[in-house]
């Protein structure tokens, strides 16, 4: 993947996540996101509309904005090739760290039991060099 999109994948931006309903219609998850081994990453809780979806049609597609500047963003379309547990949050609080400057993953449910997407990316996108107009 181009470094622009690793940078940008791998920063504290919010991405948004794009998975496929049963019926076909798109469904739409504002993520937090990481980037590792050429693989985009997204951690969720098991029976989430965004899990479910995988599960039945593994196609989605991803896309960041820099935390900066929105027109700094990239996107990414491809296959959730793997499911990982995160049992003991450790990725979970991993992007806590980054996104929030906590510790520990502050949303944990009883019961609740987290997994990570992996996304391998089959086409990347990344905007051209733009910054909003000045006054």
């Amino acid at each position: 993947m181009e470094e622009k999109a690793e940078a940008l994948f791998g920063g504290s931006n919010l991405g948004y996540l794009a998975t496929l309903m049963g019926g076909g219609a798109p469904q739409l998850s504002p993520v937090w996101v990481d980037y590792e081994g050429g693989h985009v990453l997204v951690n969720t809780a098991e029976g989430r509309v965004k899990h479910r979806n995988v599960l039945r049609d593994p196609r989605v597609a991803v896309s960041v904005a820099g935390r900066g500047n929105d027109l700094d963003a990239a996107s990414v379309r491809g296959s959730v090739v793997g499911m990982l547990p995160d049992p003991d949050y450790a990725h979970a609080d991993k992007l806590t760290r980054r996104y929030m400057g906590l510790d520990a993953y502050p949303f944990r449910r009883p019961g609740e039991r987290r997994v990570v997407l992996k996304i391998r990316p089959d086409r990347v996108f990344v905007m051209p060099e733009l910054r909003p107009a000045g006054p």
